[in-house]
C-alpha cells in the first residue's frame, strides 16, 4: 500500500478543501428544473476557477463504453453509482448523488454526498442519513494499527442493521497522486481481518447502500450502476487519512 509522508498528506490538505468547496457549491446550486449537465457545468468552471483539473473527463478504463464525459458522477433515485451527467430535469423528490474528485497541485482527492431536492421523504431521509452514519462510522475505524476489516465491518453493520442492500463489489480505495491507487475498502468485511493500516495510508471510504437488495445492473453504457429491483440508492465519500493521532478527514465540509 503506497504510504504518504507527513508533509505529503498537509501537500493534499488543499485539493481536499477544493473538492469539499465543490459539492458544497453543487447542494447550494441545485434546483428543480435543472439538469445534471446544468451541475456538471456549474462544477467545471469551479475547477477552471481554481486551476484545479478533472480526473473524470476523458477517463476511460476497459468497463466504459467510451470515455467519461462529465466532471462529476450524478447518479439519480435507483442509479447508484456513476450516473453521466445528461438531459434529464431533476423533479420534486429526487434523491440525488454527486460524485466528484479533482487533481490540485499534483494532489487528487475524491467526495460523495447524497440529498433530496424539494419535497423530504421519510423512506429517503433514513437512506441517506443511514449512508452517512457509514460512513462517519467507517471514518472512525480507521486507526494505525486496526485492519481494513475494521473499517468494511463497521460499514457493513451499519447498513445491514437498518435492512439496506449492499454489495461488495465496487467500494472505496486508495487515494494520492491518481484517483485510484491500492488498496480497495470494500464495505462488507470482518473485523480483525485485511491489510494493516499504517500512519500515512490515504483512502477514499465510500458505503453505497440500496433500499431493496444486494444486486445492480450496469446500462449500456457501461457506467451507469443502477439497484436491480428499482430501489432508491445513497453514496457518501471522503478522502481520509490514517495518522498515528486519529483519523483526518481531508474533504470534510463546513
Amino acid at each position: 500500500m503506497p504510504l504518504k509522508k507527513p508533509a505529503e498528506i498537509q501537500e493534499m490538505r488543499p485539493a481536499g478543501r477544493f473538492v469539499a468547496h465543490v459539492l458544497s457549491s453543487l447542494r447550494e446550486h441545485a434546483r428543480l428544473g435543472m439538469t445534471t449537465k446544468d451541475l456538471d457545468a456549474h462544477a467545471h468552471g469551479l475547477i477552471d476557477e481554481a486551476g484545479a483539473r478533472s480526473v473524470y473527463l476523458g477517463y476511460h478504463p476497459s468497463f466504459g463504453a467510451m470515455p467519461y464525459p462529465g466532471v462529476l458522477c450524478t447518479s439519480v433515485n435507483d442509479h447508484a453509482l456513476h450516473g453521466l451527467p445528461s438531459d434529464r430535469v431533476l423533479e420534486d423528490g429526487d434523491v440525488l448523488s454527486i460524485d466528484f474528485a479533482a487533481e490540485l497541485n499534483g494532489w487528487v482527492c475524491d467526495s460523495a454526498l447524497t440529498f433530496q431536492l424539494g419535497t423530504q421523504t421519510p423512506e429517503a431521509q433514513r437512506l441517506i442519513a443511514t449512508t452517512e452514519q457509514a460512513l462517519d462510522a467507517g471514518v472512525a475505524a480507521a486507526l494505525a494499527g486496526g485492519r481494513m476489516g475494521d473499517v468494511s465491518a463497521a460499514i457493513g453493520r451499519i447498513g445491514r442493521d437498518a435492512g439496506y442492500g449492499i454489495n461488495g463489489d465496487f467500494g472505496g480505495h486508495g487515494v494520492g497522486r491518481t484517483m485510484h491507487e491500492d488498496p480497495h475498502v470494500p464495505n462488507l468485511g470482518r473485523r480483525g481481518t485485511g491489510e494493516r493500516l499504517k500512519p500515512g495510508l490515504v483512502i477514499a471510504i465510500e458505503p453505497w447502500f440500496m433500499a431493496g437488495g444486494d444486486g445492480y445492473e450496469v446500462d449500456d453504457d457501461g457506467w451507469t450502476i443502477r439497484t436491480a429491483d428499482g430501489s432508491l440508492a445513497a453514496h457518501a465519500e471522503h478522502t481520509v487519512a490514517v495518522t498515528r493521532d486519529g483519523p483526518v478527514v481531508l474533504t470534510a465540509r463546513d
